[in-house]
């Protein structure tokens, strides 16, 4: 493990100001240096993947441990760690009327990892022809790099207790991506004040328990996770917390005292793409597989697949009945995907708690009881009969 940088003369202080210089010019807002060692958490990540709170992500995560530990094992004799900060909040979020979803702002234009490998891949073409004979590795999100604890380390914020990276001049509302290099760079110094103190606004506000203690991310239970990584059930004692999120969540950094103040980046990249801020859920509820891959296989919603996706919307639905909407519902019954018609059923069922569509609804569920070959399913229709 590359736990001691190797000795080397570093190299002379003018090609790290010309490093800051492009790193702006290309677009990133913020840049740091960090030494290509251990993250200084890494115990921490792993007893919480031994405790379980990694979710669907859990697999993944554990096999590629032992790399994350190990920043040379993405790039051999990697010195420095280059993080770029880029921030994104491009305009407000609108409040969603019953009928409509919410899209956390990160989502809402094209996959934000084209524009930054884009920019990561000018800055290594640059770094090669400053000092030749270097080796790069650019990474944003694609390996088991802890991005977050390396960002620390470089100066770029501090670890809030949402577990979100805070600058205190530019709040959370950025992108992380990380340049690795064999060059011996100076270093910045990470920031050792908790500017959180006292507040718990994250903590209160999340609607699903997610943030059980400061710095402790559940995500069998965070929003974001589910909504997007996972494209299974999601547990009855959930969905009223979803609300009229369909993907992601931005709720604790909503309530996060440091970004009143964030800065605005409204580039185009950013700004959202008609229909995003917020989504009209009868636009969702009604894609077939090719319709969907048509709309999102270039954004970031693609990850959650179609039957996330549609599941979510219908929880999102169920939780903001809207009469007209009902047809909808009753269509996806009849889905390919068992996780949908689940979803459709249990909305449907809200729809008899807020005696809404009474009619629509209670004759689709007691139709296709008679139908419905899923154990799971029959369990949802069932359920959604009898709402508690």
């Amino acid at each position: 493990m590359n736990t001691f940088l190797t000795e080397q003369r570093p190299p002379e202080k003018n090609l790290v100001d010309r490093l800051r210089e492009e790193a702006l010019r290309l677009g990133f807002s913020r840049i740091g240096i960090a030494p290509a060692i251990s993250p200084v958490r890494h115990d921490t990540f792993r007893k919480w993947l031994d405790q379980g709170y990694a979710g669907v992500m859990h697999q993944w995560l554990t096999r590629h441990e032992p790399l994350r530990a190990d920043p040379a094992s993405l790039l051999a004799n990697c010195q420095s760690i280059i993080s770029l900060a880029t921030d994104y909040a491009s305009t407000d979020p609108l409040p969603p009327a019953p009928g409509q979803g919410r899209v956390s702002r990160y989502a809402w234009s094209e996959d934000y990892h084209d524009l930054l490998r884009s920019r990561l891949m000018a800055m290594e073409r640059w770094l090669h022809t400053a000092a030749p004979g270097c080796h790069t590795r650019g990474v944003v999100d694609s390996a088991p790099l802890a991005e977050r604890d390396h960002a620390w380390m470089a100066g770029l914020g501090w670890i809030g207790k949402n577990t979100m990276l805070i600058d205190p001049d530019a709040g959370s509302w950025f992108f992380l991506s990380s340049l690795l290099t064999d060059l011996v760079l100076p270093f910045d110094s990470p920031l050792k004040v908790d500017h959180c103190g006292t507040c718990t606004a994250c903590l209160d506000a999340c609607p699903t328990g997610a943030l059980p203690a400061p710095r402790l991310l559940d995500a069998n239970r965070c929003i974001s996770s589910l909504s997007i990584e996972d494209h299974g059930v999601v547990d009855e004692s959930l969905r009223a917390g979803f609300g009229q999120w369909i993907f992601g969540c931005d709720i604790c950094q909503d309530v996060c005292p440091w970004n009143r103040h964030a800065p605005t980046n409204p580039i185009a990249e950013f700004l959202p793409n008609p229909g995003m801020n917020p989504v009209e859920l009868e636009s969702i509820l009604s894609l077939n597989a090719a319709d969907f891959r048509l709309r999102f296989s270039d954004t970031p919603l693609a990850r959650a697949k179609r039957r996330g996706l549609l599941r979510s919307a219908a929880i999102a639905l169920g939780n903001a009945p809207v009469e007209s909407l009902a047809p909808l519902l009753v269509n996806l019954l009849d889905d390919a995907e068992p996780v949908i018609r689940g979803a459709a059923a249990w909305a449907l069922g809200r729809f008899l708690v807020a005696d809404i569509g009474r009619g629509i609804a209670t004759a689709a569920l007691v139709s296709h009881q008679k139908t419905e070959s899923d154990p799971a399913v029959q369990t949802e229709l069932l359920s959604a009969l009898k709402p508690s």
